[in-house]
């Protein structure tokens, strides 16, 4: 367990700061950091809000953050611009010394809600009833640490939408079938890719504890790939009348998106592809060049705005941002930050030891096979 360095203290957001203004905010934001200078880390997720992002020290995806913060051995305090799962696999690779605050702790993630360790252990027990020791568990990394950790104590391992192809090919070289979670477009997606027909394929429901195939009159004898019945609720609102509209009116617009959308998306689509390689195709484009974009609306508006030269709009155009992503806010950050000045840690993210060891050793055997 982390030790005790400062007073421990869960309070809400006190209405003063809703009352600041915003440059009343970032004034304070500002002596904040520099009082605190390299002992303070903040790493921002690409999806948040442009008025906490601005300030990150860094940008990137969730995993790739975790390590970075493990990475700053000087700061004795990570506050996490993400959502609740991030900081805790923050949590897990940082040392003891180390703090790890969620702004605002109501910023969690539907889909890694969409999983817990009860469900799996009961969906663990009924598929090994059926298939035997034929099955590794594989679970992205947006999922909660208790979900990590039973998958780390199963021999199974983490996975991120920019490494799913190379560790889901590990996984079959380790056992004939993967159960794959909380995702099951990623899961579907990665492994249709990868040469995998949907015959192949089963979705699990935890709500009914029951398999059924992906596709009607598949044997689920034969499945290899069973799915977990979850999604990005953000993700799963790019569908194909977005799509076709697109093909209709702007036949020139690329279609690009992530692969948490769902298996029809995906394939109609132009690409497909990770927070990161969505980022590096804008990156890369040449100017002019007109894209539809299937993720995270904050992404989108900050690409737009960051490469004026090309015309980028989102492939639905009354999405909103992500709920949960958009709760740490100005506010939130300004009192965390005051509160770690004053020698006090509020909304701290802390594993148990016991589900930090089981998480981390599925953590540690993604980073084995991509590092």
């Amino acid at each position: 367990m982390k030790s005790m360095l400062f007073d421990q203290l869960t309070p809400a957001l006190p209405t003063a700061y809703k009352q600041l203004s915003d440059k009343e905010l970032q004034q304070l934001v500002c002596e904040n950091r520099k009082a605190l200078g390299s002992s303070l880390f903040l790493p921002g997720h690409h999806y948040q809000r442009d008025e906490v992002i601005r300030f990150a020290d860094v940008t990137g995806d969730s995993l790739q953050l975790a390590r970075q913060s493990a990475a700053r051995p000087e700061a004795d305090v990570i506050i996490f611009l993400g959502v609740h799962f991030m900081a805790e696999t923050a949590d897990i690779l940082t040392p003891d010394r180390q703090r790890v605050i969620l702004p605002d702790l109501r910023a969690g993630c539907s889909m890694a809600d969409m999983a817990d360790d009860r469900q799996c252990e009961e969906a663990w027990r009924q598929l090994t009833d059926r298939y035997g020791d034929t099955i590794l568990p594989v679970t992205y990394v947006n999922s909660s640490a208790a979900v990590k950790a039973f998958v780390g104590r199963h021999g199974g391992t983490t996975v991120t939408s920019s490494n799913a192809e190379q560790v889901m090919a590990w996984a079959y070289s380790q056992k004939k079938r993967v159960l794959f979670l909380p995702d099951q477009h990623l899961g579907r997606n990665t492994a249709y890719k990868g040469g995998m027909s949907r015959e192949k394929m089963a979705v699990w429901d935890p709500i009914r504890a029951e398999l059924v195939p992906d596709q009607p009159g598949a044997a689920l004898d034969d499945a290899e790939l069973l799915l977990w019945k979850g999604h990005c609720s953000v993700h799963e609102n790019f569908r194909m009348e977005h799509i076709q509209q697109f093909r209709s009116e702007e036949p020139d617009r690329q279609i690009l998106v992530h692969p948490e959308c769902t298996w029809e998306v995906t394939q109609a689509a132009d690409l497909a592809g990770s927070t990161s390689y969505i980022i590096n195709q804008i990156q890369q484009a040449a100017p002019g060049t007109k894209w539809a974009i299937g993720t995270e609306m904050n992404l989108v508006q900050r690409l737009a705005a960051e490469y004026p030269e090309q015309s980028i709009v989102s492939l639905n155009p009354d999405m909103c941002p992500c709920l949960t992503m958009n709760r740490i806010d100005l506010p939130h950050l300004a009192w965390v930050l005051d509160e770690v000045s004053s020698g006090k840690i509020v909304h701290e993210i802390r594993v148990p030891e016991d589900i930090a060891a089981d998480a981390g050793l599925a953590i540690e055997r993604m980073m084995s096979l991509t590092s």
